[in-house]
């Protein structure tokens, strides 16, 4: 079983932005800029915030930070990402997601200018990757290609399996899969809520895309042998041999499942970082097509 490991994969890909960005500011001109908005005070939003953060001044990228609290109203926030959107020195910008209930979600999405939309949520930007043009990938999706490229994970012509339409991660997942494109070329099947006999489909997989939400949902029973897994979700679960008080886990059953895969994502250590590892890669290109 080959361990496909994130964390390292997110550090490879930092170390050569480094050079990048190293050689930016060794040229006389300013370095990247990556702004986030964060409305509320929840917890898991406040954390991934400050990785973002650590992680563009790890490798000499220029981070700002809007906190803004939870009453905060749709026009408020849409005139900070006006007021973002027409300054010439921010390259990107994120809005953390979830927002409270009160904000309309997609408004604030379509507000974003698409040159500045590093997390690849615009429509704009949707549009073009599902037409193959280059453009801003959504960032966990793209980070998952960007796993399977750098592991030598062979998807042409394979059953391709995505559990989970959301349109931050199984839906634009889904899409990359079946783009003809290396990797991609992958028959892909979308299953959802409303599937039926998903056990029978997922036997079939070779590949396996995990984004359901669910913790632990996919068993050793569900899969078939060396079929290669992405395990998108993460989940905090009571835990009281740990210091924290919880373990985190991912919507597979990893102890199991890693016995009969050929190679998966763990977590922590998978797919989470590199979602912030696309990040900076799309903030440094939205740089260099506006530079």
């Amino acid at each position: 079983m080959k361990l496909i490991d994130g964390k390292k994969t997110a550090e490879d890909i930092r170390n050569e932005l480094v050079i990048e960005i190293a050689a930016i500011i060794d040229s006389e001109k300013r370095a990247p800029h990556l702004a986030a908005i964060i409305v509320g005070e929840d917890p898991a939003s406040q954390t991934y915030v400050k990785a973002k953060e650590k992680a563009c001044l790890s490798i000499g990228m220029t981070s700002s930070v809007y906190k803004l609290p939870e009453k905060t109203s749709e026009l408020e926030l849409l005139k900070l990402i006006n007021f973002i959107n027409k300054d010439i020195d921010v390259d990107g910008v994120i809005v953390q997601l979830p927002l409270p209930k009160h904000i309309n979600e997609q408004n604030i999405i379509d507000s974003i200018l698409p040159s500045k939309d590093v997390d690849g949520f615009h429509p704009l930007n949707i549009g073009k990757m599902v037409l193959g043009l280059e453009t801003m990938k959504p960032a966990t999706p793209n980070g998952i290609m960007e796993l399977l490229k750098r592991y030598k994970i062979e998807t042409e012509g394979k059953n391709c399996v995505v559990l989970g339409r959301s349109n931050i991660v199984g839906t634009p997942i889904s899409i990359l899969m079946s783009r003809k494109s290396k990797p991609g070329n992958a028959t892909v099947t979308l299953c959802h809520s409303k599937s039926k006999n998903i056990e029978n489909i997922l036997k079939e997989a070779d590949i396996l895309i995990v984004a359901i939400g669910k913790p632990e949902y996919i068993t050793a029973s569900m899969v078939k042998k060396s079929c290669v897994i992405i395990d998108v979700g993460i989940h905090r679960l009571p835990d009281s041999s740990k210091v924290s008080g919880y373990r985190l886990v991912g919507d597979v059953k990893f102890d199991e499942v890693s016995e009969i895969a050929s190679a998966i994502t763990p977590v922590p250590g998978g797919v989470g970082p590199m979602t912030i590892a696309s990040l900076l890669q799309n903030t440094l290109k939205a740089y260099k097509l506006k530079n």
